[in-house]
């Protein structure tokens, strides 16, 4: 145990792994609070749609030699976010395959862009690293911190000011709308913070890992708690605490980040299994 203890202590002494340990858990906190209300709209699978479309902008981003690729990433993973909603509307394409669509076709077109117009000799490297999270979460500069701070602040912000609107039209919109509650306009507020949320996530576990920071720990909160505020609280609980022992035992075991902590999350939704079975609040 000392010997992790003093590895621990020489490894903290290195910013990026300071940085990486504050993002994970802000990116964890914001994916917890709006996890939940996805996962009881059954949209949880937007998560998984967004992040391939940010890849995608990301591979715009890197054939334009963009020093910032926010510039492009942010503002095209918002507007598909938008678009996925409005499309999920329209009976003719449900919103299940409205994600389906945006996600392969973002995904595939991505991977095309990196490879015929490649400004790397290793391809293969950078779209494993952007699709698992495996290295960028350890190369954070001072601005990428500041960004997820500032963002992450806004995400929590807005959850906490419109708490019990994101309520009402997370249980039953036609109930909300007639109630006065403009359903469309937080709907539309949901979306925008998520997608905010999946480009924070892609430097913690990458496009193909981010759904389950969204979907684990709700579904964990949900085998022992009922109230819709009760499976918020331990869901932030249970997604932060993921996060911390997922990266410090990345740093200890030299294990891909996104894995670990995706891993993390896997055993506690066990576990909270298991207790809610023992409990009885949960059916096997």
């Amino acid at each position: 145990m000392s010997e992790i203890i003093d590895k621990l202590q020489i490894y903290f002494a290195y910013p990026f792994v300071r940085y990486a340990l504050i993002v994970g858990t802000l990116i964890a906190l914001c994916s917890s609070l709006l996890g939940v209300t996805l996962v009881l709209k059954r949209f949880s699978f937007i998560g998984d749609g967004l992040s391939h479309v940010a890849f995608g902008a990301m591979s715009v981003a890197a054939v334009m030699s963009l020093s910032n690729n926010m510039i492009i990433i942010l503002p095209v993973t918002v507007i598909s976010a938008i678009l996925l909603l409005r499309t999920g509307q329209n009976t003719k394409i449900k919103g299940d395959a409205a994600v389906a669509m945006i996600s392969v076709g973002s995904l595939a077109a991505g991977y095309m862009l990196m490879n015929m117009f490649s400004t790397s000799n290793n391809v293969s490297g950078d779209v494993c690293s952007t699709l698992f999270g495996s290295t960028s979460i350890l190369t954070l500069s001072d601005l990428d911190l500041w960004l997820c701070i500032g963002i992450s602040a806004i995400v929590i912000a807005v959850f906490l000011i419109f708490y019990n609107k994101i309520f009402a039209v997370t249980f039953d919109e036609n109930f909300a709308s007639a109630t006065g509650t403009h359903s469309n306009t937080y709907n539309l507020l949901i979306a925008i913070i998520t997608a905010l949320i999946i480009v924070l996530a892609m430097n913690l576990v990458g496009s193909l890992l981010i759904s389950a920071l969204i979907i684990f720990p709700a579904l964990s909160a949900m085998r022992l708690f009922k109230s819709f505020r009760a499976v918020i609280v331990c869901s932030a609980v249970i997604s932060v605490t993921a996060a911390v022992i997922g990266i410090l035992s990345a740093i200890i075991f030299s294990t891909p980040v996104g894995s670990t902590i995706v891993s993390a999350d896997i055993i506690v939704f066990f576990i909270f299994s298991l207790l809610g079975i023992i409990t009885g609040r949960s059916k096997a």
